[in-house]
């Protein structure tokens, strides 16, 4: 878990520990739709776009690969390439990014159409497409400073507002945000002097509790989940 069910009950949750679980988990969920990250070893399957030096860079941190798939978009065929083929990188290691680098420069004559006469591997992957799917395990090996405080307190939140002590849908959460039954701040500022017209501003993503959005910031990502298990 993201947090201790005694992280959860000095944030506010009541209730049996087996209660107070149920809101961490449901917690837990809200801020991984908030960050886009998974901050446990979590199996999941993502998409990712070929550059043309043959990087795919990844919308989470990275563990391990298990499988890369080329040529997944609209109508293409499914090409799992060799583990021999690519190199994995992780932001796990202070420098690195998560990614997958393609061979460009190298070859294997037993595979058709990677063969050295043929061009090796990048003759492969200008054929296959630059969509590219990686399965694999991502995600923090444990949650990072503040993950827990910020879960602990989505999960008081949660709770508040399942109970009729808080409302949802145009209620106002700890710190005085307006939230909206997805968790968008919804709140009508004042316009300014920059704005070209009237009426709310755009909704932004919120846990719905400014405090935990403020703890999570640093671990934001615009990433977008394709599939998981």
């Amino acid at each position: 878990m993201y947090c201790t069910v005694a992280q959860a009950r000095a944030a506010g949750c009541t209730g049996t520990d087996g209660e107070v679980i149920g809101w961490i988990s449901r917690a837990q969920a809200v801020v991984d739709a908030y960050t886009q990250q998974a901050f446990e070893p979590t199996d999941l399957t993502v998409a990712g776009t070929v550059s043309p030096t043959g990087l795919i860079l990844l919308p989470r941190r990275v563990r391990t690969v298990s499988a890369v798939r080329l040529g997944t978009g609209p109508g293409d065929s499914d090409h799992t390439i060799p583990a021999t083929a690519y190199r994995v990188t992780s932001s796990s290691v202070l420098g690195q990014v998560d990614a997958v680098q393609l061979a460009q420069y190298g070859y294997d004559d037993l595979v058709a159409g990677a063969e050295s006469y043929s061009g090796g591997w990048a003759n492969l992957w200008c054929r296959w497409g630059s969509s590219a799917l990686v399965d694999g395990s991502f995600g923090y090996d444990t949650p990072p400073p503040g993950v827990d405080l910020a879960t602990a307190m989505v999960a008081a939140w949660s709770q508040l507002v399942a109970t009729g002590q808080g409302t949802a849908g145009g209620g106002v959460a700890p710190g005085g945000i307006q939230v909206d039954d997805e968790g968008n701040n919804v709140v009508i500022e004042p316009a300014t002097s920059d704005d070209t017209g009237d009426g709310p501003s755009t909704p932004r993503a919120t846990t719905g509790v400014p405090q935990a959005d403020v703890l999570l910031s640093l671990y934001r990502n615009d990433y977008t989940l394709i599939g998981g298990a």
